[in-house]
């Protein structure tokens, strides 16, 4: 018996993909909207890992997790599911994605849609909710089509319909509605091929075997070509409904399965084929399976494989893979469990799992540890290419930038990525982290890169600190205003001032406006990082500069002077400073007290200096005070003990005179006139003293 298997048998991609996903995906809390595929063991597989089916969205709890098919459902459904507030995973097949789309476009335009298709098929009814305008459903070429006519219609089809029926519906259409009528052949490129593999297959072989759901339209389909065909069908749901007698008396005998089809139950017919002693001794099994072995199956490193568990030992667990003819043993290392126990794992004997092909040489090892952690890789990198940032540790360099690894990704970060700025040395980055966000993620079967970016994260944070600063600075200028008292923190100080963080904003309080008596040093009044009171004085929100003063808000000296001193009292002091017409002498810091020249000594005295000198310290007694003008006459000979006064002996008669008689009066000396008595005379203004000081420099020169 020689038995030849159609290449497109099994799982399309779109059923691949949502079965993938639906064994892939956590369980928990997720639910199926209808049958995800017609068959049977999957939908009892998904069953086990505790995921439910419902007929309608509103059987799903809110906040759930709900799989769409690959069938595509109506637009109202996704709606339903965000009023729901579910998180929705969209497994619509591509091919019906794109029949939904055309549909959206034409109907919108006003125009009928005319779906040809099996009316109460899921992908039917999800393109018809897709429809706004007329949409009829179509199943029988022999439909009268008057009703079309002058309508403008556009006609898809359903992905899985039978090639050569639609065409023959077309026919019927056009002449109905002629040029005016605009088809989509929406058939799946993998179904056309699928049917034409049956039809040439089912001509050339005596018997049939058509394998997948009962329930299965695509399946149904290729039984109806297949039927058309060849005389001996046989259609089979799985390798239970197989029997031995039906077909060990063809010689030549095609199989064929359905889209929703796993490849593991073609195996299992072919499995039974091989191991029943009646056929075996007739057949060309081992052909068979070593032309499967050689062709589409052919196992390849890295690919994913559905396996069947038959056996478990110490050592790990015997798998079956599809079209593969020996069991593979599936290490106990490379199980992906905590902890691996044979009993655990000979009570799911029969179950599918996933494995990747770790090595595809004799013998052959596989690993399903490695698929947890590259499903991990996969889950960083999605996020990875939405704009997650990720870091990686820089291993090495080139002429172009810099290179890292994740996982099983290469790293490039070019070097105009690295930084703000241009970088001349990348050996410096080597064994330091990197903080990156993707530009570009490449993937093939050879190569999988990730092109990344540190620069923009970098100029992302300083635009989000200048956007932060300028949103601060316009809050601080809208609320501060001059004369408000505000509480500081001293930064730092420099030999102009210091700069004083007044609600995060740098506010400059000039050495000026630190003290009443002026400061040296900033740090003699202010300290670095304690907190103090100041007084704003100026604001120019346009250069973005403040001033404030901590002077403004203490007491003046002389403000006190009143309260701690008056005429008469003693004071002791500091002589600060000296000229022609006399010393000032600091009582306290910010008070100075004038002692004119007079009023050092009993004694004339030509110049100040010759008795005193500056910084000696003296006591003085207080003549005049007057607060309000901040100024203080002092006299220091008014502490020192009176000189003894010596009689003046008679003058001689001027003889020379004497024929004169009296003798001329003398003319009174005039003062002189310069300029320390001007500058005494400054300070004296207003009255300050001046008539009694005054009247001592007159008796001085009248002396």
């Amino acid at each position: 018996m020689k038995v030849t298997i159609a290449k497109s048998s099994g799982f399309c991609k779109g059923v691949q993909n949502a079965v993938d996903t639906a064994l892939r995906i956590e369980p928990e809390n997720v639910y199926i909207l209808g049958e995800l595929i017609h068959n049977p063991s999957v939908s009892e597989a998904l069953k086990k890992r505790g995921i439910q089916t419902v007929e309608s969205v509103s059987s799903v709890p809110n906040g759930a997790t709900l799989i769409l098919r690959s069938h595509g459902v109506g637009e109202e459904i996704y709606k339903q599911c965000e009023e729901r507030g579910l998180k929705v995973i969209d497994c619509t097949c591509p091919f019906v994605k794109h029949t939904q789309e055309i549909v959206r476009t034409c109907s919108a335009e006003g125009r009928p849609i005319v779906v040809v298709g099996e009316k109460t098929h899921p992908e039917v009814i999800g393109i018809c909710g897709w429809c706004r305008s007329e949409a009829y459903v179509v199943d029988d070429k022999t439909q009268d089509f008057s009703f079309l006519k002058d309508k403008n219609p556009v006609v898809v089809v359903q992905t899985t319909y039978s090639e050569e029926k639609f065409e023959k519906i077309i026919k019927n259409i056009e002449k109905v509605c002629g040029k005016t009528v605009e088809i989509f052949k929406t058939i799946c490129y993998t179904t056309k091929e699928r049917q034409r593999e049956a039809a040439e297959l089912s001509k050339q072989c005596d018997a049939m075997i058509v394998i997948g759901g009962l329930n299965s339209s695509n399946t149904n389909k290729l039984y109806e070509i297949c039927k058309a065909n060849c005389a001996n069908v046989y259609r089979l749901s799985d390798s239970n409904d197989f029997q031995v007698q039906t077909i060990k008396k063809f010689k030549n005998v095609g199989i064929v399965s359905g889209a929703s089809t796993p490849h593991t139950q073609t195996q299992e017919v072919l499995f039974k084929m091989e191991n029943n002693t009646e056929v075996k001794a007739a057949n060309e099994m081992d052909e068979v399976v070593a032309q499967m072995d050689n062709g589409q199956s052919k196992l390849k490193k890295g690919q994913l494989v559905t396996a069947i568990i038959s056996s478990a030992s110490d050592e790990g667990v015997a798998v079956l893979l599809p079209f593969f003819k020996k069991e593979i043993l599936l290490e106990k290392d490379e199980i992906d469990c905590e902890e691996y126990k044979k009993e655990d794992y000979t009570a799911k004997i029969g179950d599918e799992i996933e494995v990747m092909v770790v090595s595809s040489a004799n013998p052959v090892k596989l690993s399903q540890k490695i698929i947890a952690q590259l499903k991990e890789e996969e889950g960083k990198i999605e996020a990875i290419s939405n704009g997650e940032e990720f870091d990686v540790t820089c291993t090495g360099f080139n002429k172009g930038g810099l290179t890292a690894t994740m996982g099983t990704y290469s790293v490039f970060v070019p070097a105009k990525e690295i930084r703000m700025g241009y970088v001349k040395e990348l050996d410096k980055y080597v064994g330091k982290k990197l903080r990156l966000k993707a530009l570009e993620i490449k993937k093939s079967d050879r190569k999988k890169e990730i092109i990344a970016s540190q620069r923009v994260i970098l100029e992302e944070e300083k635009a989000a600190r200048e956007q932060a600063k300028a949103e601060k600075e316009s809050e601080f200028f809208a609320t501060i205003n001059v004369g408000d008292v505000v509480e500081g923190k001293v930064e730092r100080v420099t030999n102009f001032g210091a700069f004083v963080s007044v609600n995060g904003f740098d506010c400059l309080a000039h050495i000026s406006d630190l003290s009443w008596s002026g400061a040296k040093n900033v740090t003699d009044v202010l300290e670095i990082g304690k907190k103090y009171q100041f007084k704003v004085l100026k604001i120019d929100a346009e250069n973005k500069k403040v001033s404030i003063g901590y002077k403004q808000l203490q007491p003046q000296p002389w403000d006190l002077v009143a309260e701690k001193y008056a005429e008469g009292d003693v004071v002791h002091g500091k002589v600060v400073r000296i000229v022609p017409f006399g010393a000032f002498v600091e009582i306290e810091n910010g008070v100075d007290g004038l002692v004119h020249v007079s009023q050092i000594s009993h004694e004339w005295l030509e110049n100040p200096t010759s008795v005193l000198n500056i910084g000696e310290e003296v006591d003085a007694k207080i003549l005049v005070l007057d607060p309000a003008n901040k100024k203080m006459t002092l006299s220091i000979k008014a502490l020192l003990p009176e000189p003894e006064v010596t009689k003046v002996r008679p003058r001689r008669e001027n003889t020379a005179n004497e024929d004169h008689g009296e003798r001329k009066a003398r003319k009174p000396r005039q003062p002189r006139e310069n300029k320390e008595d001007d500058e005494f005379r400054e300070w004296t203004e207003g009255g300050l003293g001046g008539a009694s000081i005054a009247e001592m420099l007159q008796n001085k020169n009248n002396d």
